[in-house]
């Protein structure tokens, strides 16, 4: 109950998912087992970035992730700044944004403790049914940890680096029922503005030519655009254009042939590639996808990178702010060790090279 009002599922959903997640969070390794069955089913699918990835049931998600993470972080919490719930093709779903907080007191991941406070950026999808999470999606900033630990194995970020703010409106934990045809307006305008990305061809295309595209009429003159470690967070439209879109679609410019569209389109199948959430609650929206992107690296320069001509999936997860009738923020949890791995490069594997050449070794 809530206020004398019977909750709808959505609510006891989100309330549920917050207060076990939180639970598990602060459990310590010994407590782990027993937090990860009250949260999980038995036989959960669990999808992480990499190099965690994909695995099935609470037992292996003990062992592989949350035991390790907990004797890292033995003080470890989690600090939600988004939570919002829906339905999505018959699926219920709790999605959030926030940080996992704790002191690095061992290695994890082979990434240096610092012995420091350190924040694990997340933006996480979990399917729920009969009460349990039955499948996570988990894009954790690994990337932005290894910054944090004072490596950077990868080209410098055009964007700002740094935590994400919560959203400026305050009130990003919507454990209570959205008015309904809010919600489905923020869903709306945000699959308004993914038409008019999709319209645009690539071909020769600019600066000018992004910032003059009809997607300016969806985002707010203040918008903020709050990338990954390694592309970083963008002020404005131009911010956004310059630092991340141009640069983007440039390296994965849309398909020029009905042939090239057709190739692409097999390797989305086999990828098993689409959106798996498309949410609205309140005035935020959700998109996601394993993958929710397939693309031929095609172009140069996106992450200081030539042009590999490889086609890649791309696990990706938006998190928009709808203000005003507009997009005022959107945050793009997106595993770039994952794509960078495809594309060929080894960002731990670099990483552990750095630390190897600190300790004296060869």
């Amino acid at each position: 109950m809530s206020g004398g009002v019977s909750e709808s599922r959505h609510a006891r959903n989100k309330r549920l998912v917050h207060g076990r997640l939180a639970a598990l969070a602060e459990a310590g390794p010994a407590g782990a087992g027993a937090a990860l069955r009250a949260a999980f089913h038995g036989e959960v699918e669990w999808r992480g970035a990499h190099p965690l990835n994909e695995m099935r049931g609470v037992e292996a998600l003990e062992r592989r992730v949350w035991a390790p993470l907990l004797r890292s972080f033995p003080d470890l919490e989690r600090r939600d700044l988004i939570l919002v719930g829906g339905a999505y093709e018959g699926r219920d779903y709790v999605a959030a944004v926030g940080h996992y907080c704790g002191t690095f007191r061992e290695d994890w991941l082979g990434i240096p403790a610092t012995g420091r406070a350190a924040f694990i950026r997340f933006g996480e999808v979990h399917e729920i049914r009969d009460g349990s999470i039955v499948q996570a999606n988990c894009l954790w900033d690994i990337l932005d940890l290894i910054r944090q630990a004072g490596l950077w194995p990868i080209a410098p970020s055009l964007g700002a680096e740094g935590m994400w703010p919560g959203p400026i409106t305050g009130d990003g934990l919507r454990f209570a029922d959205s008015d309904p045809g809010q919600s489905a307006a923020s869903l709306a305008q945000t699959l308004a503005m993914h038409a008019t990305l999709h319209a645009f061809t690539d071909r020769n295309a600019g600066a000018e030519a992004l910032m003059a595209m009809p997607q300016r009429e969806h985002w707010h003159p203040r918008m903020m655009w709050y990338g990954p470690a390694g592309i970083g967070t963008a002020r404005g439209l131009r911010g956004f254009v310059d630092h991340h879109q141009l640069p983007f679609r440039t390296a994965f410019p849309r398909p020029t042939s009905s042939a090239e569209a057709g190739e692409i389109a097999a390797v989305r199948t086999a990828m098993g590639g689409g959106h798996y959430i498309r949410i609205g609650d309140g005035p935020f929206s959700v998109t996601g996808g394993w993958p929710s992107r397939v693309d031929r690296h095609a172009g140069p320069d996106f992450l200081g990178l030539p042009a590999t001509g490889r086609i890649v999936g791309m696990r990706v997860m938006d998190f928009y702010l709808h203000d005003g009738g507009l997009i005022r923020e959107n945050w793009v949890p997106l595993d770039l060790l994952d794509l960078l791995r495809q594309l060929g490069v080894d960002v731990l594997g670099r990483m552990r090279s750095h630390v190897r050449r600190a300790a004296g070794g060869a």
